[in-house]
């Protein structure tokens, strides 16, 4: 998976603007395809517990990796309260964190490194890259936006914040970084911050929401990978003026 990444990044830093080139690169990468796997497994899991009341057992190498993006992305898929701000915190702690997740050793460089880490793998980014091809294909279903992501994948690799410290919740006990650090949620919920993450499209909806994983449906997640290659400016002018649409309305 981190070979992929890597791949990925390059594509996307290759200056030769080739479209044959591009598109080669981005096929070779297969972030598309483990996107479109995971997603795959997580709404057989979802359509096993809602459309035949099937009990569904995950089960991965560890059971910290491929198991929570699928687990976590189920309850989503099935959950409204998975789609809320507060819920998808709650999921994120409930899946990842506690149930252990290595951070520090998943998240310990960036794919720009030289070096290569045996145990790193951005299993958290792919499962933050699900959550988006989701919010994209049902963008008034979600109460967070893509900054709200973006965020998150940002303090997972680095961040001022204990939240995402350590690889599971034995470490950040024996660390006492509830003591001794500022939780990330804290900061987040602060009403400044929160509406900053807020989806001006978002309307409660207590169905079930099924998601495309047909090739066609899927996207790069330009929000990350081509951040650095297109101008925001009128991305943010746009995003402004849909808010103001809709409060004076």
């Amino acid at each position: 998976l981190q070979e992929s990444l890597i791949k990925l990044v390059e594509a996307c830093n290759d200056q030769s603007h080739n479209m044959d080139r591009w598109l080669s690169k981005l096929e070779a990468s297969n972030w598309l395809t483990h996107i479109k796997e995971i997603l795959t497994a997580a709404c057989l899991a979802a359509q096993c517990i809602d459309r035949e009341g099937a009990s569904v057992l995950v089960h991965g190498t560890e059971g910290t990796d491929s198991t929570l993006q699928v687990t976590s992305l189920a309850q989503i898929i099935l959950d409204p309260r998975c789609r809320t701000i507060r819920g998808f915190e709650s999921l994120v702690v409930r899946e990842w964190l506690q149930a252990g997740h290595p951070f520090q050793q998943r998240c310990a460089q960036s794919a720009y490194s030289n070096s290569k880490q045996k145990w790193e793998a951005p299993v958290f980014l792919l499962f933050l890259d699900c959550v988006w091809q989701i919010l994209r294909q049902f963008p008034c279903s979600f109460e967070f936006n893509e900054q709200f992501l973006i965020m998150l994948f940002e303090h997972a690799y680095a961040s001022q914040f204990g939240t995402f410290l350590g690889n599971n919740e034995n470490e950040r006990s024996k660390l006492k970084l509830l003591q001794k650090t500022m939780s990330l949620w804290s900061w987040v919920n602060r009403s400044e911050e929160l509406s900053k993450f807020q989806n001006p499209l978002f309307e409660a909806n207590s169905l079930v929401i099924w998601p495309s994983v047909a090739p066609q449906s899927l996207q790069l997640w330009e929000g990350v990978f081509l951040r650095w290659n297109r101008p925001s400016k009128f991305l943010d002018e746009a995003h402004e003026e849909m808010i103001s649409i809709i409060k004076y309305n």
